[in-house]
């Protein structure tokens, strides 16, 4: 605990107790809440461990955990619920005691996830054998069985436990669990017949639905529908996202196998839970007599077919009361309204009964067999680990009996906890030999008398009233309690404060606050009656079960049946006893919000949980005296460092030990107590001073340790370093000498060889030069290996010795076929297309135009249209133009020269696998369509110009003549027609200067080339169109 103590300001304080104001509540919440917001789920009252529930799975659950906290005193790890149950387990081992684990809060708190993190921590801890691992099988299985059939989704919790638990599991003297029993209490029966908005039904109603085959269904009567079943669709939430109903009806259906239910039982009790739908969905009306009569008989016989029952006992015992007066029977018709309430009666008495047998066949598969007749009296001895999990406080819109019989629960079990808390912290001060300090504190008996005292009790009204003849109601009980006592100061009814309570309610002051309740329906579910005519009808069933609970001893007893309200505080009582026998470990849950959302911290919902489970006067309680308490020896080691006469080494005396570090940091006499084995600290401020100290000089401790360790390392690190190096000095200069010498005789033989290798390299191969000849080859392979060439274009190669000539001859050209097909290789399939392209470029204007050198590096595209207008260009070439089955291959910008004239016009050239075409650029109007086949050839002047023509055979054009055509890209250009006209020969590279074009009617143009300063395109005055280029090459025509 104390480890983490300097980090309270950030994640608050592992224990209550350490609190400063102790009797400050928000303080209190606000301990809480930081720890929540840093996923830290629990924190201690002393002992008592607070939960608050996460809505979140969380790692802290493991098998490393368990490991962690096993064996470890309760204080050393941070609070955990195995560190409680640990501690339990260990104790109980220790002292040869029973224990119990005392498990409440409100609903959606996590009780029932407490109590599976304690079992399953149990089952983990002790030993494992076959038979040992059997009944942990069966202890850890019952739970999702009681769950199926005792829990049900309320407005408060998905899983909400609707009755009282308490497991004993049974221990042999070696700390295995050897068997179990499990008392319930108060099951919510009237949740059978009636559930609020929002709320559903029992579990197991759900799964049986939603989990049985369609077989299974078919022999039950049943659909798999529950909104069909009145019984299941008043709360209007059937389905609910966080249940699998489907997949928990095979998890409880494994629990029964594996707690030995036959498939006899298990199949008897499948058809009382059908049963009991089919009872709600039973209605009735008067016939002409004004009888009473069953109307969905189906339902009726679908019930006596589940129980065994014959059909018209069953509906005659749903019409009629059968009343036994001096020996005889006399049947009194009910009318719908009492039909109704019979039928509801049944159905809760069958659920309630069959609910009791099923813990009674758990606790028989639970309980206890010896094996071995050999074992020892004290071998045999076992001891008890108790796990209550109960119901918290209840407060309700509209409370009613069931809340009043929970409430008074938990005024018990506060009682209880409150007396057991004081009598062990005297118990510890009178070890110690301190002096005990009263505390003050409210003592809730005087509630407790209120409800369960002879006579005058709440409890002792409510079953006079009961058992009144003549009209007794709802309103004459309330009257009666204002009568007998309406003076007490924890009780308020309508006649003391009319505008507050109605007549309906009255209001008592529990030890968490006010709660109204309202007695309609008090006195029917004291009573809890069945008519004996339905009990009748139950004890002639062939079910297993239903003959089980009814019995006919039962119908024969004249002795009058305990109320409910008795039979509760009778329970109640004997668990009280229970837990005094046993010692005790406390477990408060506290669920952060109503809305079952991780992340989400109300303060309001969380000071109401604090309030009714009396943790503020738990911690009063806890804090009587003294909020620290430690043993000397750990006091000792843990503080020993802040007093220089403790530190490093102390031999003498704890108590000594203790006494000098208290005189050492100056603590003031009254602020601690020394008692016999332990010191007792009044303030957590002085605790929290002491801590500090700690830390301050556990950083002063860390840096003169590791300042004297560092010297102490290097000091001896030093020491071996000079003796090392005086060895290895030693052998070394001895092994130096020795390898000198080896080196000079061998450099001898060697350089006398070599000299003689020299001298013979031109003879033939003989024992003088061939190592000399082997070394020359090897050191020209080593350099040929460096100096080889790393691309196609690089043509060097290393110079090569005589002797390695033929070799040379062989690896040059394989070298260069190397090189070649690792460069083929990698090409992609664009850059040998490119590359095929350049070939045929290559072949053309290699050393016949200016300007191919510059065209070398630009790499050939398909379309040279602007970029934006290509696009619909080509659209409308590929629509408009030309035919479908030609494939456009090329397209470019160029400008056209007319024959006469030479007026420039630009216009678009593509090229498609069938013909040339070219189009205005304005308007795309088609101008000239050339089939490749009309074609003649095409001339380009050698210069660096961008002019070319393409010459037509005079037939094919009607006599208009060739077509003039300059082309920023010309050697891309004609390279492409080449291409797709097949005609790589076509191209005519003109020389003298000029070339001639035909013109319409068989005239002739001439196009002269000039260098000029300036590149331009002219008429000159003869009519002829001048070209001029620049000597250094034309910036077009690439």
């Amino acid at each position: 605990m104390e480890h983490d103590l300097h980090l309270r300001d950030r994640v608050g304080l592992q224990d209550f107790v350490l609190l400063e104001d102790y009797n400050n509540e928000d303080e209190f919440i606000e301990n809480l809440r930081k720890r929540f917001n840093k996923d830290i789920i629990y924190t201690y009252i002393g002992p008592v461990l607070v939960s608050v529930n996460p809505y979140k799975e969380l790692p802290i659950y493991s098998q490393e955990y368990i490991e962690t906290y096993r064996g470890e005193a309760f204080y050393e790890l941070p609070p955990h619920i195995y560190a409680v149950a640990d501690t339990a387990y260990r104790s109980m081992l220790s002292e040869k005691r029973d224990h119990c684990v005392l498990i409440s809060g409100e609903s959606g708190a996590g009780k029932t996830e407490a109590s599976k993190k304690i079992l399953h921590y149990l089952a983990e801890a002790s030993r494992r054998t076959a038979d040992v691992d059997r009944v942990k099988e069966r202890l850890l299985q019952s739970n999702p069985v009681l769950e199926a059939f005792g829990n049900a989704k309320t407005n408060r919790n998905d899983n909400s436990s609707r009755f009282g638990k308490y497991m004993d599991i049974q221990f042999n003297f070696k700390g295995v669990p050897v068997g179990g029993h499990i008392l319930n209490y108060l099951l919510e029966k009237s949740r059978v017949v009636h559930q609020a908005a929002g709320e559903r039904n029992f579990h197991i109603f759900y799964q049986l639905l939603a989990g049985a085959d369609e077989k299974t269904l078919q022999r039950l009567h049943l659909q798999a529908d529950p909104d069909v079943y009145f019984y299941l669709k008043q709360g209007g939430s059937s389905q609910v996202a966080s249940i699998n109903d489907a997949r928990d009806f095979k998890v409880a259906k494994n629990g029964l196998e594996v707690i030995d239910f036959s498939e006899k039982e298990q199949s008897d009790l499948f058809a009382i839970v059908a049963a009991v739908l089919h009872l709600g969905n039973m209605e009735f009306d008067e016939d002409a007599n004004h009888q009473t009569i069953v109307i969905a008989s189906e339902h009726a016989t679908s019930i006596a077919q589940l129980l065994g029952c014959p059909e018209d006992v069953l509906k005659k015992a749903l019409t009629y009361k059968s009343i036994e007066a001096r020996g005889e029977k006399v049947h009194s018709p009910l009318n719908v309204e009492q039909a109704v309430y019979a039928r509801d009666a049944l159905a809760k008495a069958v659920y309630e009964r069959m609910f009791t047998w099923l813990v009674n066949k758990i606790n028989r598969s639970l309980a206890f067999e010896h094996r071995g007749e050999n074992l020892s009296f004290e071998q045999r001895g076992q001891t008890l680990m108790g796990l209550l999990d109960i119901y918290g406080f209840e407060i309700f819109q509209t409370n009613s009996f069931e809340q009043f019989c929970i409430n008074f629960c938990n005024e018990k079990l506060q009682q209880l906890v409150i007396e057991l808390t004081l009598k062990s912290e005297q118990e510890e001060y009178l070890r110690e030999g301190i002096e005990w300090e009263p505390v003050e504190y409210f003592n809730n008996k005087i509630i407790c008398d209120l409800i369960e005292e002879k006579h005058r009790g709440i409890i002792a009204i409510l079953d006079e009233e009961c058992l009144l003849p003549g009209e007794t109601t709802d309103a004459t009980f309330l009257s009666k309690m204002e009568d007998t006592i309406g003076q007490h100061p924890h009780f308020r009814g309508h006649k003391m404060a009319r505008k507050q309570i109605s007549r309906q309610e009255f209001q008592l002051r529990h030890y968490a606050g006010e709660v109204m309740y309202n007695v309609n329906g008090f006195l029917d579910k004291n009573n809890d009656l069945l008519f004996r005519g339905l009990k009748e009808a139950m004890i002639e069933t062939t079910n297993s079960i239903t003959s089980t609970v009814f019995t006919q001893a039962e119908i024969e007893s004249k002795k009058r049946p305990d109320t409910a309200g008795t039979q509760f505080k009778v329970s109640l009582s004997q668990l009280m006893v229970i837990l005094m026998s046993k010692e005790p470990s406390y477990i408060r849950c506290i669920k952060p919000n109503d809305s079952k959302r991780p992340a989400i911290f109300s303060e309001a919902i969380v000071r109401h949980q604090v309030k009714y489970l009396g943790l503020m006067e738990n911690l009063r309680v806890r804090r009587a005296g003294f909020a620290y308490k430690r043993n000397y020896d750990f006091f000792v080691h843990r503080y020993k460092s802040l007093c220089p006469a403790t530190w490093p080494h102390y031999h003498g005396d704890a108590k000594d030990g203790v006494r000098l570090i208290c005189e050492h940091l100056h603590f003031d006499a009254s602020d601690y107590k020394l008692g016999k084995s332990k010191i007792f600290v009044r303030s957590p401020k002085t605790l929290f001073e002491t801590e500090d100290a700690l830390q301050a000089r556990k950083h002063e401790l860390a840096t003169l340790l590791g300042a004297t360790y560092r010297g102490y390392r290097q000091r001896r690190r030093y020491q071996q370093m000079q003796a090392a190096v005086t060895n290895i000095a030693k052998y070394w200069r001895r092994l130096a000498a020795q390898r000198l010498l080896a080196r000079r005789r061998h450099a001898a033989t060697v350089l006398r060889r070599f000299v003689k290798g020299f001298m013979t390299r031109h003879q033939s191969l003989s024992l003088d030069n061939s190592e000399f000849l082997q070394y020359v080859r090897r050191e020209y392979l080593m350099r040929l290996a460096k100096q080889v060439p790393r691309s196609v274009l690089d043509k060097s190669w290393p110079r090569c010795p005589s002797s390695l000539r033929k070799t040379d001859d062989l690896l040059r050209p394989l070298c260069t076929r190397t090189l070649v097909r690792h460069y083929v290789r990698s090409l992609s399939p664009d850059q040998k297309n490119q590359l095929e392209q350049k070939v045929i470029a290559e072949v053309i204007f290699k050393g016949k135009k200016q300007s191919y050198q510059h065209s070398i590096p630009h790499y050939f595209l398909d379309h040279r249209l602007p970029e934006g207008t290509s696009a619909a260009i080509l659209a409308h070439f590929e629509a408009k133009v030309k035919p479908g089955d030609e494939k456009t291959t090329y397209s470019t910008v160029v400008t056209k020269y007319d024959r006469h004239g030479y007026q420039s016009r630009s216009w678009i050239l593509l090229t498609t696998n069938a013909a040339l075409y070219l189009l205005e650029e304005k308007n795309l109007k088609l101008k000239h369509r050339v089939p490749y086949s009309s074609i003649k050839g095409i001339s380009v002047s050698s210069l660096a110009d961008s002019v070319f023509v393409t010459h037509i055979i005079p037939d094919t054009k009607k006599d208009k003549g060739d077509i003039i055509l300059e082309s920023a890209w010309l050697i891309e250009t004609v390279t492409k027609i080449c291409i797709v006209s097949k005609k790589v020969d076509m191209v005519h590279l003109e020389e003298s200067g000029s070339i001639c074009h035909t013109m319409a009617d068989g005239k002739t143009g001439i196009i002269e080339f000039l260098h000029g300063e300036e590149p331009q395109i002219t008429k000159s005055k003869n009519g002829t169109l001048t070209v001029v280029t620049t000597a250094n090459g034309y910036s077009n025509g690439y």
